[in-house]
């Protein structure tokens, strides 16, 4: 069997986001994969029939946002045009060449046809003055100039926005509604505030604004329910993942999140009754997130659904638990029961009255799509795509790991072999953590982790206090209290599994991590002399530069070390830079260029600060690299990326 190797990115597929074809018993998925002559991805449609899997398109780009009309005789995608930007294409059933359907000049996104099949919903988002500006852009390139960008927003800036450095021109988010037939098109929704359309029905829609006296500091959207012209406010105090109405149009379905913990704050769902106008909250009491926010590196395309009714008092969603996401189901009086539990993760999920589709990755499964039958509550494979890969690749199955912290607090992750492991060796470890804080490391198909285990050594991984998918006392444990319960969660998994086996050479321990990940690297290298080889990613060093200069960070600094600009003291307590003369492990610094969440002065300051005390440090750029390099970076790029961490470690740990 061939062992993992960083070339496996253009062998893996990603399987995501079922969709339920209506009446039809059919579902369609997309497929993406890794281009390494292009050094990009592209997605493909296609569809299980009940018989067998068929593609629907062949052409090389970006699939996404496929929907299909409620009599299942058509199906909607957005695909970039001739231009590159984003439309809306039709196919039907019936056959035929795609159709363009859209023409807009800035493209489009999150797309849905109306009730009747007549018309398709879509999103837009308009700059001010945006005709003056369309003149500006029919003239030639030669008589273009550049201009400065007026700023008025401290929301001016996104991570992977226009590069070098992210600044969004000011725009809002209209729905605007297209004739099939005519391809006449309609503004439903517009004006100085940002529109979401969640769903449409016979007779109405349901959509949210952002609108708000103090746009730099909401966080909230208003959810309305608009039915014969008139709009009735649902809710004003959260942000919506989802909103669907009933069959009977009677419950709305809702994914919401409030600000209770900030950030931290679980998701949750509830059921609102139309008639009466209140509304059950249907998880709470299971102390568990809806949805999954799972770390990691290879499931591309993957859309979030959270919930999905399957009759007019039923419905399915995910919760994540315990390392794993899991499929539910709930009815309208908020009864609630697991309906497949299991090491996985389930990343992709739809429904209709008889099945839930659900696209699954496990530790030794990049993703594949499953059925799930709800008569007989079996689940059953439907795709084999990437059984090639698994069935010819030395797949390490991590063990699960449960240990008591430092304050007798249950801690949760896994720990891998080497691949190929051979009683009566010793062997260095890597400790991998994730990022966020408030993500999780799951039953889930991880490249990196492989990867570092073909290379020869084990791998921990762990969810420390702050993580998702156990209760929200653990996730918001961690705010406020950066690098000291997390930390010692951390190195309590490194003491519990080193005196589980004696074959970890204790002498050769490396650590690394990514984003938050990046940050506790950072931060243990200064606490202590423990490791011998650090890799850290995208990191962050100083939260006082860090409050100004990423685009989350004048919200985030507050939230997570609960304090700004007038409590220094705090914020350069738990800022890694403090400690870097005291680092002694050697320590790569990897860092993308155009990283607006985590900018690439962190990085910067970290190496000059351990260069001038002549520490052992490298400093790695990634141009036209953001945030996401490792998940949807360059292919080529993220084969760099894992080539430097491997480098580093084979470089300062001994393999005996």
């Amino acid at each position: 069997m061939n062992k993992v190797s960083i070339e496996d990115i253009f062998k893996i597929k990603s399987v995501s986001s079922p969709k339920a074809v209506p009446n039809t018993g059919k579902v369609t998925y997309l497929v993406t994969k890794t281009d390494e002559e292009k050094d990009t991805y592209y997605s493909y449609l296609h569809n299980f029939d009940g018989r067998g899997n068929i593609q629907l398109t062949y052409k090389d780009e970006t699939v996404t946002n496929v929907a299909h009309s409620h009599d299942g005789t058509m199906t909607l995608f957005t695909a970039p045009d001739d231009d590159k930007k984003s439309q809306v294409f039709i196919l039907r059933h019936a056959g035929g060449e795609r159709e363009q359907l859209t023409h807009e000049d800035d493209g489009v996104f999150g797309a849905q046809f109306s009730h009747d099949g007549q018309s398709v919903f879509y999103h837009v988002s308009s700059e001010k003055n945006s005709a003056d500006k369309k003149d500006e852009d029919d003239k030639d390139d030669k008589d273009k100039k550049p201009e400065a960008a007026v700023i008025t927003r401290m929301k001016y800036k996104s991570d992977g926005g226009p590069g070098p450095y992210g600044v969004l021109t000011e725009k809002y988010t209209a729905v605007k509604s297209i004739d099939i037939q005519s391809g006449e098109t309609e503004t439903v929704l517009s004006g100085d505030e940002n529109f979401t359309l969640y769903d449409v029905f016979e007779g109405g829609f349901i959509y949210a604004t952002d609108k708000s006296e103090n746009p730099d500091f909401n966080f909230a959207q208003k959810l309305y329910l608009r039915t014969g012209g008139e709009d009735k406010l649902i809710r004003d105090d959260a942000s919506f993942m989802k909103a669907e109405i009933s069959g009977d149009q009677k419950h709305i379905l809702m994914t919401l999140m409030t600000r209770k913990f900030k950030n931290a704050t679980h998701p949750h769902i509830e059921v609102y009754d139309i008639k009466t106008e209140e509304s059950i909250d249907v998880t709470t009491k299971l102390d568990k997130p809806v949805g999954g926010l799972v770390a990691q590196d290879t499931q591309q395309n993957a859309e979030g659904n959270t919930a999905e009714w399957i009759s007019n008092n039923e419905y399915v969603f995910l919760v994540s638990e315990f390392g794993s996401v899991n499929l539910y189901k709930g009815d309208v009086e908020g009864n609630i029961r697991p309906l497949l539990r299991g090491e996985h993760n389930i990343f992709g999920m739809d429904a209709d009255s008889e099945a839930a589709y659900l696209t699954i990755s496990t530790h030794v499964s990049p993703s594949e799509l499953y059925k799930f039958d709800f008569k007989t509550e079996e689940l059953s494979q439907l795709t084999e795509i990437n059984y090639d890969y698994v069935t010819d690749t030395e797949l390490v199955k991590p063990e699960p790991v449960e240990f008591s912290s430092f304050d007798d607090t249950t801690v949760h992750g896994w720990f891998m072999k080497p691949a190929g492991y051979e009683a009566g060796k010793n062997y260095p470890m890597v400790t991998n953590i994730h990022g966020g804080p408030h993500a999780l490391y799951a039953n889930t198909y991880f490249h990196e982790m492989q990867l570092i285990a073909a290379k020869g050594y084990a791998v921990l991984f762990i969810n420390p206090r702050g993580s998702h998918s156990y209760s929200q006392e653990f996730v918001d444990a961690v705010r406020g209290d950066y690098g000291n319960g997390d930390y010692k969660d951390i190195m309590s998994a490194v003491d519990y599994i080193t005196d589980k086996y004696d074959w970890i050479d204790k002498d050769n321990l490396g650590v690394t991590g990514g984003s938050y990940g990046g940050f506790m690297t950072n931060w243990i290298v200064g606490q202590t002399n423990r490791f011998k080889a650090a890799v850290t990613q995208r990191s962050i060093s100083n939260w006082i530069s860090f409050r100004g200069v990423s685009d989350i960070g004048y919200y985030f600094t507050e939230w997570q070390i609960l304090a700004g600009l007038d409590n220094l003291d705090k914020l350069w307590h738990h800022s890694p830079l403090k400690y870097a003369k005291n680092v002694e492990t050697p320590l790569l610094i990897l860092h993308g260029e155009e990283d607006i969440r985590c900018p690439i002065e962190q990085a910067e300051q970290l190496f000059i600060e351990l260069k001038s005390h002549e520490k052992e440090t490298e400093f790695i750029r990634f141009p036209e690299s953001s945030h996401e390099l490792s998940r949807s970076g360059k292919p080529s790029l993220k084969m760099q990326r894992l080539s430097h961490i491997v480098r580093w470690f084979d470089q300062y740990l001994t393999q005996n």
